[in-house]
């Protein structure tokens, strides 16, 4: 299958959603760079709003997307940190605003760039907002690290990626390793010491991996609903036949013990934990 960019994959991934009707309240964007990649969260957003097609979307061919482009769509709001946070404040006035009717009959849209700087307190103020929107209110947050974004705001959003950074169509030789014992359970504790020493013998490099890993079974699942999308014929052949319920298990589990490397714990007792979980959840 020819290899395409992220941003192709991007493209193809939202376009089936919208095609399919099969459009989410809330998406979480991994970028790489927030203002490059923004062009294309327009774009997504110009899909969700009038049906564009790609054509439209480069030649510019909609009033729509010309009210983007120039900044005065009045149902779009982009939220930017407040000096270090996004504050309480401002998601008390984003659900003011959009309690009124669109002005334009259409979607409703907030952007939230760097969503890891959602704090306790502004995050607890958009959950319910977040998790139980008004019909036609979308909401699209952009990190360029997901497993930064508080939990109670990363679990309620679908998945997009747009990040270079993000590995989809390949493994390096630990991960890979790491991946085919993941997928067969048990090898975990009866490879174990081999894992804890060769393989991922510190932090550093288990949070690598498991990012990668991550990422190829997301891609997978986005094949699986597309079969048009970009991904590897080996990492095909390998998922084929998985437990899709147990694939995405997997993916919540490294996504929730991910996090917990940011703080100081005895490394090998998380990764019993993370093992034990695997076996037991996968």
């Amino acid at each position: 299958m020819e290899e395409h960019s992220v941003r192709d994959k991007f493209f193809e991934v939202t376009n089936n959603y919208i095609k399919n009707k099969k459009v989410s309240h809330a998406y979480l964007i991994e970028v790489s760079n927030y203002e490059q990649d923004f062009f294309d969260v327009l774009n997504f957003v110009k899909m969700l709003l009038c049906d564009c097609s790609k054509e439209d979307l480069i030649n510019n061919k909609n009033n729509i997307c010309t009210l983007i482009d120039d900044g005065n769509y009045p149902d779009l709001k982009i939220i930017e940190a407040d000096g270090q946070w996004i504050k309480k404040n401002q998601m008390l006035e984003l659900m003011d605003e959009f309690q009124n009717k669109s002005l334009l009959d259409n979607k409703k849209i907030y952007i939230i760039k760097e969503a890891e700087k959602l704090n306790n307190s502004s995050a607890n103020t958009i959950l319910k907002f977040l998790e139980e929107p008004e019909e036609g209110i979308i909401a699209i947050l952009l990190t360029k690290n997901r497993f930064q974004v508080i939990e109670t705001i990363l679990s309620r959003c679908q998945f997009l990626n747009l990040s270079t950074e993000s590995v989809g169509n390949d493994l390096s030789s630990d991960s890979r390793m790491l991946f085919e014992y993941i997928l067969n359970g048990n090898d975990l504790f009866i490879n174990y010491s081999n894992i804890v020493s060769e393989i991922i013998p510190d932090k550093v490099v288990a949070k690598r991996c498991l990012n990668e890993i991550s990422q190829v079974i997301i891609n997978y699942l986005a094949y699986m609903s597309n079969k048009d999308y970009a991904l590897s014929m080996e990492f095909i052949n390998i998922l084929n036949g998985q437990n899709v319920e147990k694939l995405v298990n997997i993916i919540a589990i490294i996504e929730e013990e991910i996090k917990k490397l940011e703080y100081n714990i005895n490394y090998k007792l998380w990764l019993d934990n993370l093992f034990a979980q695997i076996i037991l959840g996968g």
